[in-house]
């Protein structure tokens, strides 16, 4: 186990209340670098509203979150980016009509230089290369100058991870990243996360309704039920997990 020092991410005491219902209840975890963490659980055990809280969406009722030991509950999402966090959202976040090229571009210009940079520097930052490879590793070059909105939903799919991924963040939040692909394009997607991940490092931690793909991605896996995280383990020890087969069974 990691010291504290190898953590990317630290949850600590997270809760969340609406109206008088706990949405999030004390919820603690460690993300260590280059690690794929799973974070499943049923319909309304609170996954998106944790994701929020971490996120800077929403701000926590109680408890903290630290990035690279820097406490950032509270804190803007666009604060949290260029501290190199990114995420995915199940809503995909393209723009259908630029390029697959454009908002490769455009994803990474956030990151790159500043306001005088940006309004007087070269029109794509210096940064065509750099998507081009991008576009490449996640296999849309055939794709690269066409308008995203006539892409599939797989593709959009891919375009979105790509979009995340174009910063170099230090950690990735993907927030249901097989929801409404094909088996084919959620395989393409599942072995680009895992080169992603083996050859350049990548963290990532993953909200996912399909548990195939959670178990077949993620090294270590978390389960939320009303709130509260139930279990903690392996795939393997998830998935015989006596907690974790009532909470979905009663869900």
């Amino acid at each position: 186990m990691n010291s504290a020092s190898g953590n990317v991410l630290r949850v600590r005491g997270i809760s969340k209340s609406f109206g008088g219902v706990h949405a999030v209840n004390d919820v603690s975890f460690d993300v260590q670098e280059g690690e794929v963490l799973g974070l499943i659980g049923p319909n309304g055990s609170g996954k998106s509203t944790l994701f929020d809280c971490i996120l800077g969406q929403l701000t926590p009722d109680t408890g903290e979150v630290y990035v690279g030991g820097e406490a950032v509950a509270g804190k803007r999402p666009c604060d949290l980016n260029k501290l190199g966090i990114a995420r995915t959202f199940q809503m995909l976040q393209v723009f259908p009509e630029m390029t697959v090229l454009e908002n490769i571009i455009l994803a990474g210009q956030e990151h790159h230089g500043g306001m005088l940079s940006r309004l007087f520097g070269k029109r794509d930052a210096g940064l065509t290369e750099e998507a081009d490879e991008m576009i490449a590793f996640f296999r849309l070059s055939h794709l690269r100058d066409q308008r995203a909105g006539s892409l599939s939903y797989g593709q959009q799919k891919l375009l979105d991870v790509a979009m995340a991924f174009m910063a170099g963040p230090r950690l990735v939040m993907l927030d249901e990243p097989a929801g409404g692909v094909n088996l084919t394009m959620l395989e393409s997607l599942k072995e680009h996360l895992k080169v992603f991940n083996e050859e350049r490092g990548a963290t990532f931690v993953v909200i996912e309704h399909n548990m195939e793909f959670v178990m077949a991605l993620c090294s270590r896996i978390l389960v939320l039920s009303n709130g509260a995280i139930i279990a903690e383990g392996t795939p393997e020890e998830i998935r015989n997990d006596p907690d974790v087969i009532e909470a979905y069974l009663g869900a």
